[in-house]
Order: structure tokens, then sequence, then C-alpha cells
């Protein structure tokens, strides 16, 4: 930062607030609505499964591609989605603020959105935010202190590191958007060999099937026989998820107890420790996960994760799992967290996981939950989950087409990983002014390369 002028958030923009819908054209073909949900805690843009709006709204409180909203409330007392923005992404083509959003209207004198972004990204923004928060139960931060929060003027230095940083945003997209697109390659084949049952169906009706080689279709059957659970191909049976385990040496455990694991155990780096809040979309959000230190890591040895893991949140979001690729290992199954490990039987882990995400089997976990407020699971709710078993030697056609995948997507995860630290390296930085010339050009040659 090359000058000390500074102005306040409010000579630049103005505030919009959202509203409430009607809860009747909820879920109706429309754009998305825009909430606390899509906001990554400290910032950024989260993906999920938005609902749209059927119904008319007025277009100040639309919001489209490249506009900036942020939270003024925060109901999990951390924190960390108080003030926190976001930015609509290239994808989402509308959108709309809810009650708990506010879309920055930028009216007032010229400022770079990209620097506005950024700024309120920084470490110093979430500090700001934090101090200013009102409420108990509920946090909040008035648009009052909101427009106060003081904006330096930008300097050359700034600029590039801005350019940099909107370099590794990108990235990151790039990497999520491509796992996004190998997992729904992974799903299209689940989908058709073990919910639609496209090959078995084909042969039953005399047809070759499609999309795969006369070797892959003959391990295949040509009927279907009745089953408790109805039509299933024949000489696949119905099993459950603890005898899987127990056929193959594998375990239905729990994370470490209260009793293993204190507040006071948890360090800025060490290894991580996969919480409910960190799984989303079946995998493990690590940029949210805590840590702790290696000696406490060892210490907790028999809750280590390994490749083809599978961890259930155990309370709350009860049919909510991740599937553990290669970057993970090591790291630790934590408090809240059920283990499933499928022992010898790797090969099954991803099946098994895709199996678990079926509506109907999330369906029956949140019955079977115990606990009339919060949903509870135990070892023996999850080993008794209902799972169709099909041969081994399809089960092995699946892996071999889905593992390399699986892995993909892990070192995507991984990589993705790497650039957020990269990022959060360099946030600071924006108001510091440490970042000098020749340094941030050498970082984008970095990113670039």
């Amino acid at each position: 930062m090359s000058s000390d002028t500074r102005r306040a958030l409010r000579d630049f923009v103005s505030l919009q607030r959202g509203t409430t819908y009607k809860g009747a054209l909820v879920g109706l073909p429309g754009p998305v609505l825009l909430g606390l949900a899509s906001i990554e805690p400290n910032g950024g843009f989260r993906y999920g499964g938005f609902k749209t709006y059927g119904g008319d709204c007025p277009e100040k409180i639309s919001l489209k591609s490249g506009d900036l909203y942020v939270s003024l409330k925060d109901v999990t007392q951390s924190g960390d989605l108080l003030g926190s923005i976001a930015r609509v992404p290239s994808d989402i083509a509308s959108g709309r603020l809810t009650q708990d959003t506010v879309k920055l209207v930028f009216d007032g004198d010229p400022v770079s959105r990209d620097y506005i972004y950024w700024l309120l990204r920084t470490p110093a923004y979430r500090e700001y935010c934090r101090g200013c928060a009102t409420g108990t139960t509920t946090l909040g931060l008035s648009r009052d202190d909101f427009l106060d929060f003081p904006v330096p003027s930008p300097a050359p230095a700034d600029e590039l590191l801005i350019e940099l940083l909107e370099g590794v945003e990108k990235r990151i997209t790039l990497l999520r958007e491509t796992n996004a697109t190998l997992e729904a390659i992974a799903q299209a084949l689940f989908k058709s060999w073990f919910v639609d049952f496209d090959p078995v169906r084909a042969k039953a009706e005399g047809r070759q099937p499609e999309g795969m080689d006369a070797a892959t279709a003959d391990l295949f059957p040509d009927s279907f026989e009745e089953t408790e659970q109805g039509l299933v191909p024949k000489g696949w049976e119905m099993s459950t998820l603890g005898a899987i385990c127990d056929a193959s040496g594998g375990v239905i455990q729990t994370g470490p107890f209260g009793s293993q694991l204190h507040a006071s155990d948890y360090v800025a780096e060490g290894v991580p420790v996969v919480m409910p809040k960190d799984i989303f979309n079946r995998r493990v959000d690590a940029n949210t996960a805590a840590r702790i230190g290696r000696e406490d890591a060892q210490r907790l040895a028999r809750h280590q994760l390994r490749d083809g893991d599978i961890v259930f949140s155990r309370r709350g979001d009860v049919e909510k799992h991740a599937l553990i690729g290669e970057a993970e290992i090591g790291w630790l199954c934590g408090t809240g967290c059920l283990l499933v490990r499928s022992g010898s039987r790797r090969r099954v882990a991803g099946y098994l996981s895709r199996s678990l995400d079926l509506p109907h089997t999330k369906q029956w976990l949140t019955q079977h939950a115990v606990g009339a407020t919060m949903p509870n699971l135990n070892t023996g709710i999850l080993a008794a989950v209902p799972v169709l078993v099909p041969s081994d030697e399809v089960l092995g056609a699946f892996d071999e087409a889905t593992s390399v995948l699986d892995r993909r997507i892990s070192a995507g995860n991984a990589a993705a990983q790497t650039l957020t630290q990269l990022r959060d390296t360099l946030l600071p930085r924006l108001i510091s002014g440490q970042l000098r010339l020749p340094e941030a050009e050498a970082r984008m040659a970095e990113v670039v390369s």
C-alpha cells in the first residue's frame, strides 16, 4: 500500500437487502436463491443443492454473474460467516438475494470490484467483522459497521497481487469443475449398472448392452429375481454394510471420544481431523478441518484414515459421508464421526460410497437414527444399512472403470488445497503492503506455470 489515504466502504457502495419468499413457489423453475449456504466461511462462493424460486422478483434483488453479496448474520456462533463475501460465478445465470444476504451496489466513487472483493476476504477485514458482532444466539453485523470499514487506496503492487489472486481463484475453480465432471461420469455409470440395471435389462430383452465390450457384458446376468427389497439381478444379493465389512476383515467404529481429544489439542499446523462440518458432496473439505500435532495423531493411530475409508456424520446430518482418497491417508476420523472400513475388499469402497448416497439409503438412515431433536447414528444402526451386493466380477469391473476417476478427484482436491493455502498466504499482504513487485511477479509466474 503506497498511500495512507483511507476512505470507507460507504464511499463506494451501498447495500441492497434481500427478502423472504413464498414457500409454495420455492422449488419451482427459476433463479437460484443465494443465502448463507452459498457463502464459504470467511468468504468465497459455495456450491450446493440450491433451491430455486418460480415467482416474480424485482430486478434490484436479483443477482447475476460477477455480482458481490455479503452475509450480515451468522447462526454458527463461530463468526466465520459474519460479513463474509461471495461473488456469483459465471455458471450461475441468475440468482436472488434472501433475507440473510445483501448485494453490494457500486453507485459511489469509482473502484475496482475485484479490489473490494479481495479486500473483504483479508484477515484484517474478517477480524473487523468479528469485533463488530452483536447478539448471542445469532450474530449480526450492522449495515453502518459494514459500510464504515476503511478502504486503503490500492498501490501498484496491490494491483498485481489482485491479478495473482484472481489467477489462483480461477485455477481452484477449474479444479472443482473438473472434479464435478469426473464425478458425474462415475455417477452415470453407477446409475446405469446398479440403479437402472441397464446391462441386465438389455440382456433380458436379447439385446447387447450399450457402452461396453462383450467381455464386460458377459459379467452381468440376463434375468431378475424377487427379494424383500424388490427385483434385483439374478445372483446378486441384498446384504448389510456390517456384513460386508465383517466378511472382509473391515470395521465400523466411532471417532475419538471427547476424553481422547480436547479443544486444547488443536494446533494451527498439523494432521487434519475430519469432523461432520468438513463433509461436503461425499468428499472432505480440507480447508475447514481442524488439526492436531503429530504426537497426538500417533496416540490416536487407530482412528487414522486409509485410502477407501468412508467417514459418516454421526449427529445431525446423519446421511452425510465422505469417501477417503490417497490425499487424506493418515488424517484422523474425528469426534462426531463414524468410520467405515471395507477391509480387504478395498475395491468396493467407491461402489459402497455411491450406494450409501442413494436417496432411499439416506432416507433409511434418517428414519432409523435415534433422538428426537438431534438424530444420532451408532455403529449398530450403520451396520444394519441394507446394501445391494453385485458379483465380485461386476464390482471389479466398476472399480477398474471408476477408481482412476476417484484418484483424480482426490488429487484435484489436494491441488486445490495447496492453491487455497497459497491464496491465504497472499491475502494479508493486500493491506500490509509487504509483497513487493518482484516477489508478486514471481508468484504470478508460479501460478501460471
